[in-house]
């Protein structure tokens, strides 16, 4: 297939989150045409500058095969070079059709093999068990039977997790499978009663301590681009996606170990090795997120363009200079903070009222509330969607924050 090297086109999934938009504006910067795609007409992304056109796609958890179907015929009509999937409600559909797409465009997903293996669970930490990288003590139960003497095993709290945290079920819808805690055996039935029937979960010890990512832009096994970030809030506060974080220097213990497992599965693209460094000092494995993550604004901020070098090293290749995993470009300012703000809200509202509280388990004050709430005016945290070159996204961003803030001041009233 041709590529038109001076005019490339790319459609970007997801188009509202902020790793999503970072990518329509490093690459709409550089020239190329950027065609934004979402479920929401009222998707940030929608409105950058950068954006060329637009696709309005149907619900993927709902429908993802319609999905698919568009955006081929999309990728057909435009002759678009590169797909870029944000969640793995894109991922997982466009995974399965990538031999509808084969002579048509570049899908930016891992191998089949690559990406079971991350996405999977069970699989990952049965792959850091083999090269000696620790992991939280985890047992595998089935929903239905008694778990009580497993939990007292690990010790409580326990964390129950989702051998994967999206699956496409037989009839054809997508389903999300969420992280839910119990801080004792009468909890730990009821979360699990909770569950769908004849599922695995994973059953963790819970290890309090810091969220640290290393982030890496891979070709074939070797590390290209290395970066990492500290979680400074999580949403919800006893555990999620980080609210505000910041770029760090690198761990070489933790980018070895981040490095090695992807080498192992001969890696192509992004990935996000997520660790948890214990009270004990220890970085335990919590999951290699082999898709684009959420923090990814803050590494461009930081001065690390993965947008840009993946879709340079999918469509070009990779540089000729790099040979070696002692070329890994790890340049990036240190100290950098970015934040979701629709996240960090949510986080402040939960602090300040105890909603998603978990008994046993520990929680912010609302002092640490009331100083994140004043954060929020801080000019030196930037946010994953504000921008002064390019405003309109960040805007978007507040008015689907009022909205859902009303959706769900509606629903308590109800």
């Amino acid at each position: 297939m041709k590529h038109d090297t001076t005019r490339r086109h790319v459609l970007i999934t997801d188009a509202g989150r902020g790793s999503a938009v970072a990518f329509i504006r490093s690459l709409g910067r550089r020239g190329w045409k950027v065609t934004a795609a979402d479920h929401d007409p009222a998707s940030a992304g929608f409105h950058s500058r950068f954006t060329t056109d637009k696709l309005l796609y149907p619900r993927p958890s709902e429908h993802p095969d319609a999905v698919v179907d568009a955006i081929l015929a999309r990728v057909e009509r435009d002759g678009i070079d590169l797909v870029v999937p944000i969640t793995d409600e894109l991922g997982l559909p466009l995974s399965e059709a990538r031999d509808r797409f084969a002579g048509l465009t570049t899908l930016a997903i891992p191998e089949p093999e690559a990406l079971a293996a991350t996405h999977d669970k069970s699989a990952t930490f049965a792959l850091a068990d083999r090269l000696g990288i620790a992991v939280p003590a985890t047992r595998m139960v089935e929903v239905g039977t008694d778990a009580s003497d497993v939990g007292a095993e690990l010790g409580f709290p326990v964390v129950l997790k989702p051998v994967a945290s999206r699956e496409v079920l037989a009839d054809r819808t997508i389903r999300s499978n969420v992280v839910a805690y119990a801080t004792d055996a009468e909890q730990l039935r009821a979360r699990l009663s909770a569950l769908p029937p004849r599922t695995t979960v994973m059953l963790q010890r819970w290890v309090p301590g810091d969220g640290i990512g290393v982030e890496l832009l891979m070709d074939h096994g070797r590390p290209l681009v290395a970066f990492e970030h500290r979680r400074l809030r999580e949403f919800p506060p006893t555990g999620g996606a980080s609210s505000l974080r910041e770029s760090v220097a690198l761990d070489t213990d933790l980018h070895d170990q981040a490095v090695r497992m992807l080498a192992e599965l001969g890696w192509t693209g992004l990935a996000m090795v997520e660790f948890r460094r214990g009270r004990d000092g220890i970085g335990y494995l919590m999951e290699i997120n082999g898709r684009v993550w959420g923090s990814l604004p803050l590494a461009v901020r930081a001065g690390v363009d993965f947008p840009s070098r993946l879709a340079d090293l999918l469509l070009d290749g990779a540089p000729s200079d790099a040979t070696t995993a002692t070329d890994t470009d790890t340049e990036y300012r240190r100290g950098v903070r970015a934040r979701n703000l629709r996240l960090d809200i949510a986080w402040i509202g939960s602090v300040l009222t105890g909603r998603r509280r978990q008994r046993g388990m520990p929680w912010p004050s609302r002092r640490q509330a009331v100083g994140a709430m004043v954060g929020l005016l801080d000019p030196r945290i930037a946010d994953d969607l504000m921008s002064w070159t390019d405003p309109a996204p960040g805007l978007a961003q507040l008015g689907t924050i009022v909205r859902d803030g009303l959706r769900e001041q509606r629903r308590s009233d109800a």
